[in-house]
């Protein structure tokens, strides 16, 4: 069968299209996404602005278009942490709905964790043993750790790239540099957050294969020198804590415009790269975690295997 899914995310609209059925690999068909940013248009009051909330709607509204082009049967909308916190958020969605006649389900931080895990655990396979998974998204950090595909410990914390550069590095939306004082305070409030967390992971026991995935973790593998994606998703790729705090002092010290010029580097997203190699460096290091493998599947993927499997069991 033919199935969309569309995610909602902080920084984008993210559509994919897969043909899938139970039992087999999910064929990607089409891909598309919006750049909307909706964290940065969420005012000091929690409210998502009307300029946000009509990006979402024509963004919604044209997925919904292609999915239909395309002869999907169906299409599964998620939303994520900016518009689950967002104080109108639920209002906002209401609108879309009755406007597109698309229901966004808001998906918990616990419930992205755990459909994240289920993407990696299949990736890797039962071969892997206990998993340790890590995603960085725009607006949260997830984690979860177990041996199954449902995980032990699944946990979201308001640590994502976009919501720690809007907190702590303003001025790296603009295109300058980080202010290293201002990395100083990101890095203990990460170590804050991350600290009880990492003993709730420990406790579930040692991980076999910790894996890592997001647009965040495979950019800053990129940098430390991962293959591009142009090799394939079947290309083997890590980062390392090593490499990791090489690259943690460079990007601290260059301006985030000169920064999008590198290659792997998302010119919409570079100023939310240091920001994310700190939150990165953080959970690697109170995880005690040397290195982490690269996951090319993530969220979108795990809603797409969970729904084969509800339908193999009907």
């Amino acid at each position: 069968m033919r199935l969309g899914v569309l995610d909602v995310g902080s920084n984008t609209v993210h559509l994919i299209v897969v043909d899938a059925h139970q039992g087999a690999h999910p064929t990607p068909m089409h891909d598309d996404r919006w750049l909307l940013r909706l964290a940065e248009q969420i005012g000091d009051d929690g409210v998502l602005s009307k300029a946000g909330e009509k990006a979402l709607l024509d963004a919604v509204q044209e997925a919904c278009d292609q999915a239909e082009r395309l002869g999907c049967e169906e299409l599964m909308a998620l939303v994520t942490s900016a518009i689950r916190e967002a104080v109108n958020g639920r209002e906002v969605l209401d609108r879309v709905s009755r406007r597109t006649g698309v229901d966004l389900h808001v998906l918990s931080g616990e419930d992205e964790a755990r459909l994240t895990f289920l993407a990696v655990r299949r990736w890797f396979g039962w071969s892997a043993g206990r998993l340790l998974v890590l995603d960085i998204g725009g607006g949260s950090l997830e984690l979860a750790a177990g041996r199954d595909e449902d995980p032990d410990v699944a946990l979201s914390l308001p640590l994502g790239a976009g919501r720690m550069t809007r907190r702590f590095l303003p001025d790296a939306r603009d295109g300058g540099r980080p202010d290293l004082a201002a990395l100083a305070k990101l890095d203990a409030h990460a170590t804050e957050l991350i600290t009880p967390a990492a003993k709730k992971l420990r406790d579930v026991g040692s991980p076999d294969l910790v894996a890592a995935t997001s647009k965040t973790f495979r950019t800053l593998a990129r940098l430390t020198g991962a293959a591009p994606y142009s090799a394939g998703l079947q290309m083997p790729r890590q980062l390392t804590r090593e490499g990791l705090g090489q690259l943690t002092g460079f990007v601290s010290r260059i301006e985030s415009a000169a920064l999008a010029e590198l290659p792997g580097v998302s010119p919409d997203r570079a100023h939310q790269v240091p920001a994310g190699a700190a939150v990165a460096a953080a959970a690697m290091r109170l995880l005690d975690v040397p290195c982490v493998r690269i996951c090319p599947w993530a969220l979108r993927e795990g809603v797409i295997l969970r729904r084969l499997d509800s339908l193999g069991g009907a």
